[in-house]
């Protein structure tokens, strides 16, 4: 695929607009309304918010009505190597990324139509969002919220078929706040009257009070995990649970005992936004999902190719505590089955508490070689990250690269072959996917 008229169109708007967000609905709302309202024209949406597991649930959801037959477009942030990921038009066996030349037209209207005023360029990608979903034929739209949820841009959604909250935790504290409940409150702010609701699993008690007080002064029908839906494993499958009944199922192919809440929360808002889906489908969901740069296994690529020989590497793009605690789960998970030593290469930006993420990892990790973040000027220093690794109680260097730290771990490590796990951040994650060949198509 060819990204240089879309990536031409984005680098112009950048030298115009501001970086970063501004949180108010006012210029989108404006945007909008001279693009004559394309929001108002789209296929039921299944909106999702939440700090943790908004990508796993849209690509949850997404396989769900594809294996069900239906067209889906799917909207998710950030993307990971080309702009293009954030947005997968529906087509007959499955959503393809949007064209280069289709993009970039879409870019172009939405700036013109703009005309210059203030506004930031994640509003404007949203405004295309909206231009491209009304006018590709589809049966159903899935729109994660980029942050927060209230003055999201993303907000002017004004019927959803259905609005999901997925776990609410402390991330991006200098936008949303920085106690459990403010963001909570901020998340719930995708809730509209009278519109079905489905609450994803909430680690924070007072983050599910919010949720549910502010879904019952709306009158919305709503849905709580652990309440009215769960999933769970038994013997060696997965089965989600409501009371329509029990699906059994097989495991889900994304790995992690946390993906079972997420495959959940997808299931219940498929049936909330009034999709029937069958056994069969659900069957053909979890094994066909897929969600890059989330435990994502690489088993090919010119980075595997310079790890130790046997080497299992996975990649994730997880970056604050609670992504820390969930992701080092799974690697527990992986560690019971098949026991190795486990060593960390991870690159993280300073608007993250990186002590909190690494503390997840205490005695489990071997070893953590922090890399600079080559994509985002927003990266921590790589001898300032292996300060924070041991501050969390880990073993720590730094190094110059994801290469440089393969290499070294293959030209020094004399034991069995080991776990190795890349991640700390999307944009390091995405970086990784580039530099190793297999970007997301």
């Amino acid at each position: 695929m060819t990204t240089l008229a879309a990536d031409r169109e984005i680098e112009h708007l950048m030298t115009l607009h501001p970086k970063g967000f501004d949180l108010s609905l006012d210029r989108i709302t404006r945007l909008l309304d001279r693009l004559g309202n394309p929001q108002d024209r789209l296929p039921p949406v299944i909106h999702i918010a939440g700090t943790n597991g908004k990508g796993s649930c849209a690509a949850f959801s997404r396989a769900l009505l594809e294996a069900a037959g239906h067209l889906v477009h799917v909207h998710t942030s950030p993307h990971l190597v080309n702009w293009h990921e954030r947005y997968r038009l529906a087509a007959e066996g499955g959503g393809r990324l949007v064209d280069d030349k289709v993009f970039a037209e879409a870019i172009a209207r939405v700036a013109k139509a703009n005309k210059g005023e203030k506004i930031t360029v994640f509003e404007i990608l949203t405004a295309v969002t909206f231009i491209l979903f009304s006018e590709h034929p589809a049966e159903a739209a899935i729109i994660e919220v980029g942050l927060g949820g209230r003055f999201d841009a993303t907000n002017v959604i004004t019927r959803p078929a259905v609005s999901v909250i997925m776990p609410v935790s402390l991330d991006h504290e200098a936008y949303l706040g920085d106690r459990v409940e403010v963001i909570a409150a901020e998340k719930a702010g995708i809730m509209k009257r009278g519109c079905p609701v489905v609450i994803g699993a909430q680690e924070s008690e007072t983050a599910l009070e919010v949720l549910i007080e502010t879904a019952e002064r709306l009158d919305c029908p709503t849905v709580v995990y652990g309440q009215d839906f769960l999933a769970f494993e038994e013997n060696g499958r997965m089965v989600y649970q409501d009371e329509d009944g029990l699906l059994d199922l097989p495991l889900p192919r994304l790995p992690g005992r946390y993906q079972f809440a997420n495959a959940a929360a997808a299931i219940a808002a498929v049936k909330a936004a009034g999709f029937e889906i069958g056994h069969r489908a659900a069957e053909k969901a979890m094994a066909q999902v897929a969600w890059p740069a989330r435990m994502q296994k690489l088993s090919q690529g010119k980075l595997v190719d310079l790890a130790p020989k046997g080497a299992e590497i996975w990649l994730d793009g997880g970056h604050n505590p609670g992504a820390g605690v969930v992701i080092a789960e799974a690697l527990a998970e992986q560690e019971e089955k098949n026991p190795r030593p486990l060593f960390l290469i991870s690159g993280m930006i300073n608007t993250k508490d990186q002590s909190g993420y690494f503390s997840a990892f205490k005695g489990l990790a071997r070893h953590v070689y922090t890399v600079p973040v080559s994509k985002s000027d927003a990266g921590v220093p790589n001898d300032e990250l292996a300060l924070r690794a041991t501050d969390a109680g880990l073993s720590a260097e730094p190094v110059g690269s994801v290469a440089n730290a393969l290499m070294l771990l293959r030209d020094s490590w004399d034991g069995p072959a080991p776990r190795i796990l890349i991640g700390g951040s999307l944009y390091f994650a995405g970086a990784v996917l580039d530099e190793n060949g297999t970007p997301p198509t």
